[in-house]
């Protein structure tokens, strides 16, 4: 029993968008995109982290420079008061 109406497709024949090579091909270029996407974000997440914590620390720096002012003005009030005696 032979298929003569059979149509032989070779390997590398392009059968299109139907193509089961083709769509793994294309989901393996999506699958890179996105891992490219992730890649960015985690990169500017750990960017973000990092400013946040410099900002932190800074912040932390300058309410203590602002406590050293303060506790420099009083003195300074105190002496003026003193002088004027």
């Amino acid at each position: 029993m032979t298929h003569e109406n059979e149509s032989k497709v070779s390997p590398k024949e392009d059968r299109g968008s139907l193509d089961l090579t083709f769509i793994i091909e294309q989901h393996k270029k999506e699958i890179w995109e996105y891992k490219q996407k992730e890649s960015d974000w985690i990169n500017t997440q750990n960017l973000a982290d990092g400013y946040k914590k410099v900002i932190e620390e800074l912040s932390a720096k300058l309410v203590d420079q602002i406590r050293v002012i303060a506790e420099l003005e009083k003195e300074i009030e105190r002496l003026v008061a003193e002088n004027k005696k």
